[in-house]
């Protein structure tokens, strides 16, 4: 930290003690630590957490690396419930406006109602002067809201989905954009992320954001390991600071997200804002996960858990496994006795005293296990233990008449 005060990296670096003292940190579990965010002392931990990586870091670079733990878990449950909304009668889903439809459950819970209210409250009280209202106080009373509400209810106000411009008008106002989020003029989006920079969690929420919703073509959806949660949590985690995205328009059509910047007057880094303001505006991650929590359509998008290969087990061939269904088997446990057993007695070879018959012995014993219906079925079909005994039954009342000829 001390060579890091008033330093660039390059004279850190030429510093032999502060080199030494990098090249330990490197190697110390301090180097793997992760924050959790809303931790209690979650800006602590980000402090020591960038005063490591900064260090290591080749200047600014486009993209950091998340100093938040990674989200595993997924919003099947909350996504259920917005599928419950959004899936509701059609006459009467049409004319429903979701986003309203989210406020009034908001106003159901005391925690949310109340820090709700609050942020409502500062974001809209006008000042004296010039300024319209305290945008620092604003932001504060933003991010307390969203660290400390549930998704269920602070998703549903923010990616509610909309079939007519007042839904959509309510949605963008959500986060009272007069103040949180719009200005008088629109800041160089490099500029913008500059500001971001220089205060710990801000660059820890941009850090996040870019991990977890930065476009691939390498999953289903657009997302990094097709976490739609992760996306939208750290999208969520931007609101209450200069970077605090939103909807740019009441568009019902489509969904354009960004944050209040232009790259206007960027000289020869124009292309580099450009890059930067299309991780917003031209998002397909950041579109499909808003527009698949208002459809509730991220239940099983993908299983944390995937099927376990199917492989023939060594002795299946002596029991084969009865069907899934119990009440469509009758058919399909016959098929398989004559299937395994009558070419033995239709073609009259004699049968091989070990595979042949412990396979009709084990099926003829897999019908007791099923019902009496399905039991009395197979043994009136067919079974080769009792066709063989009622043969020695035969031959045994055939042989004194045959001796007393």
């Amino acid at each position: 930290r001390q060579c890091l005060a008033g330093r660039d990296r390059n004279t850190m670096l030429a510093n032999k003690e502060c080199q030494a003292a990098l090249e330990v940190l490197q190697e110390s579990p301090l180097y793997d630590c992760r924050c959790k965010r809303g931790m209690k002392k979650e800006l602590q931990c980000l402090q020591i957490y960038w005063s490591i990586h900064l260090g290591l870091a080749e200047g600014e670079e486009f993209y950091e690396a998340s100093p938040y733990e990674p989200v595993t878990s997924r919003l099947s449950d909350i996504f259920r419930l917005a599928s419950i909304f959004s899936g509701m009668d059609p006459a009467a889903s049409s004319k429903s406006n979701h986003c309203l439809d989210a406020a009034k459950a908001c106003n159901l819970n005391d925690n949310c109602k109340r820090l709700r209210s609050g942020y409502i409250s500062t974001c809209s009280r006008e000042l004296a002067g010039s300024e319209p209202c305290s945008r620092r106080k604003c932001h504060k009373a933003l991010r307390q809201f969203f660290d400390r509400v549930p998704g269920e209810f602070t998703f549903r106000l923010l990616f509610c989905s909309c079939k007519d411009r007042a839904c959509a008008e309510r949605r963008r106002q959500t986060i009272v954009p007069s103040c949180s989020y719009e200005d008088k003029e629109k800041p160089n989006c490099l500029d913008l992320r500059g500001t971001c920079r220089a205060d710990h969690l801000c660059r820890s929420r941009l850090a996040d954001f870019h991990t977890n919703c930065q476009a691939t073509f390498q999953s289903l959806t657009s997302c990094p390991g097709d976490n739609y949660q992760a996306c939208l949590g750290s999208y969520a985690g931007l609101i209450g600071f200069d970077m605090t995205p939103n909807y740019v328009d009441a568009s019902t059509t489509s969904i354009t997200i960004s944050p209040w910047c232009s790259c206007k007057g960027s000289g020869n880094m124009e292309e580099e804002c450009e890059k930067f303001l299309r991780d917003f505006t031209e998002n397909p991650c950041l579109r499909n996960a808003i527009q698949a929590f208002g459809n509730g359509s991220d239940v099983n998008v993908a299983p944390k858990n995937p099927p376990p290969a199917v492989t023939a087990a060594p002795r299946a061939e002596k029991s084969p496994a009865l069907p899934e269904d119990v009440n469509d088997s009758n058919t399909a446990l016959d098929t398989s006795l004559i299937s395994t057993c009558s070419p033995v007695q239709e073609q009259g070879l004699k049968p091989n005293k070990s595979k042949e018959q412990s396979l009709c012995y084990s099926e003829t014993q897999l019908s007791t296990d099923t019902t009496p219906e399905q039991k009395t079925f197979v043994e009136q079909k067919a079974g080769c233990s009792r066709r063989r005994a009622g043969r020695i039954l035969l031959l045994v009342l055939l042989v004194p008449i045959l001796l007393g000829l």
